[in-house]
């Protein structure tokens, strides 16, 4: 029920108390409905069509919602939330908005039978606290004791969902040696895993199987002219960010010229400026030149009135010279190799210099031809090892749609291999964590209890959802899997039996762990951690202003 502001000078209205509190609930709910069917190994995709007609066919959470246009406020919380998941995890998306959607909608019951949002809340916290403790105490297993199969069988569960499922050990394999290939070890002696050093090339043609690893990292584009060497080793990199095409006055500068002869003269300077340019370059030994900008092919040569490359001077010193290189492409080129982003030559005094130390080194750039296109390949870089991911498809769908599935997988693994921890999934977790969250609420004696044991009755909706989308019996599976979870917990020989999940192909229990379901145990403590910090951040709303732009300003303007 919206009733005007109470306020005279304010213009718009106001909605408070338990109106706010529904309509937050649906909105949340309304956003959850859309990805939930698309999670777990059997779910289903959606088709998403912008306003010029692009297609987007995907079953990742965080890009479903991303393409979404959401306007209602509370939702938009949700959409951040799956982004967020994404940026600190890389998987489990659908998973935490469905969650978090399911947390609100349980606390807005409690709330209509007047327990106060204050109450909820402190057992939300306490719950999440406890969940997450019990995680990482009791339910999850250090990777040693899986040996390197585990790394597979965690990209194998990330993809599981995706459209690469079916050939999800090839690419397992492939994701696992992409990822170990650019092992790192900074300054504080600690193993990283830069994922960004992994370039992710997509050529049409052949099938998904054809799909390679390149020792190199690979840029979409190839030298700026024919005559350039197509090898150049040992290289001497120059990353640059301006444009080394013919020079050009400023816009708004103007100069009178009475004789025509100085207007050849200037034209002959415009072009002695970028061959200067392109001289210090190669005086400071440079032999690959890459640049955000363009190369210019033709200058005026005054000299012989003639058309020339402007190229021609890197063809001379037997260098390459690659343009248009993607910006981020050119950063993660300078950093694998040592290079400094150049943006100008000019230095403190003004002159025009270069620096040789400015140089990025590398074992050697090629140019090399994939399907229809020519790549220039750098490999054996100086500071990273940079590998590149070369992905084979029938057409832009699926490429698209191959590459988020590579990067949640490789994200998985990063995770992996620097927390050194993983759980069972298949709705492992969330059911052993709902059997101990009930127990602890019948051991509290205040309000927070009714709150736990929502709290433990709203993780159960990721088993059921699971169940749901693999046709099977729902309510069965997950009432057999609370009564194994519940003997684990109970009688001290049977912890073994905290690792079973649901085995969605045959509609049965099994050990996840031992049939190598696994997640990254980091991925389960951040959903919880994420998903109960957005429904508390949903749920401490009361009140919502919506303004309105007083029209008495506008007649003033």
């Amino acid at each position: 029920m919206a009733i005007a502001a109470q306020t005279p000078d304010i213009l718009g209205e106001r909605q408070s108390g338990q109106d706010v509190r529904t309509q937050n609930v649906v909105a949340c709910q309304a956003v959850a409905n859309i990805v939930k069917s698309s999670l777990g190994p059997v779910g289903l995709d959606k088709m998403l069509v912008d306003d010029i007609g692009d297609v987007t066919i995907t079953n990742d959470g965080a890009t479903i919602l991303k393409m979404l246009e959401v306007e209602h406020p509370a939702a938009k919380v949700l959409v951040e939330l799956a982004e967020l998941q994404d940026r600190e995890v890389g998987d489990g998306t659908t998973s935490v908005v469905i969650l978090a959607a399911e947390l609100l909608k349980r606390a807005n019951d409690l709330v209509r039978d007047k327990i106060h949002p204050t109450s909820i809340i402190s057992g939300y916290r306490l719950a999440m606290r406890e969940a997450c403790k019990y995680v990482e105490e009791k339910l999850s297993v250090k990777v040693e004791k899986l040996g390197k199969e585990s790394l597979t069988n965690c990209a194998k569960t990330s993809m599981s969902s995706k459209l690469i499922a079916i050939d999800s050990d090839f690419f397992a394999n492939l994701v696992v040696d992409a990822v170990q290939a650019v092992k790192t070890t900074n300054a504080r002696g600690e193993v990283k895993y830069p994922i960004k050093s992994i370039n992710i090339l997509k050529a049409h043609g052949k099938s998904a199987k054809d799909s390679y690893l390149l020792n190199g990292y690979a840029l979409n584009t190839g030298r700026a002219a024919q005559g350039m060497p197509t090898r150049v080793s040992p290289a001497k990199i120059a990353c640059l960010d301006f444009n080394l095409q013919k020079t050009k006055m400023q816009m708004g500068i103007q100069v009178l010229v009475t004789d025509p002869r100085e207007l050849e003269k200037i034209r002959e300077r415009e072009a002695d400026i970028t061959k200067e340019r392109i001289q210090k370059l190669l005086k400071a030994g440079a032999n690959v030149v890459l640049t955000t900008k363009g190369i210019d092919d033709m200058s005026l040569k005054a000299f012989l009135n003639l058309l020339k490359d402007l190229s021609q001077y890197f063809v001379e010193a037997g260098a390459i010279s690659v343009r248009r290189v993607r910006k981020e492409d050119l950063r993660h080129v300078a950093k694998a190799t040592g290079a400094t982003v150049v943006t100008t030559f000019a230095d403190m005094e003004g002159e025009e210099t270069f620096d040789a130390t400015y140089l990025g080194h590398a074992d050697e750039v090629v140019e090399e031809r994939i399907a229809d296109d020519d790549v220039i390949l750098i490999k054996g870089t100086k500071n990273s090892s940079a590998v590149s991911l070369i992905l084979r498809g029938a057409n832009d769908h699926m490429l698209d749609e191959m590459d988020r599935a590579l990067h949640d997988a490789l994200c998985i693994v990063k995770r992996t291999l620097e927390s050194n921890t993983v759980v069972a999934g298949g709705g492992a977790v969330e059911s052993a964590l709902s059997v101990y969250l009930e127990y602890l609420a019948t051991t509290l004696g205040s309000r927070e209890q009714l709150a736990i044991a929502e709290f433990a009755e709203s993780l159960l909706i990721i088993p059921k959802v699971l169940a749901v989308n693999a046709a099977k019996d729902a309510t069965e599976l997950v009432a057999k899997l609370r009564a194994y979870h519940h003997t684990a917990q109970t009688k001290a020989d049977k912890q073994h039996l905290s690792s079973m999940g649901l085995d969605l192909s045959k509609g049965t229990i099994r050990n996840n762990l031992e049939a190598g379901v696994i997640e990254p145990a980091m991925s389960k403590v951040k959903i919880i951690q994420f998903a109960t910090e957005a429904a508390i951040t949903i749920l401490r709303i009361d009140d919502m202003i919506k303004l309105v732009k007083d029209e008495r300003e506008n007649a003033e303007d």
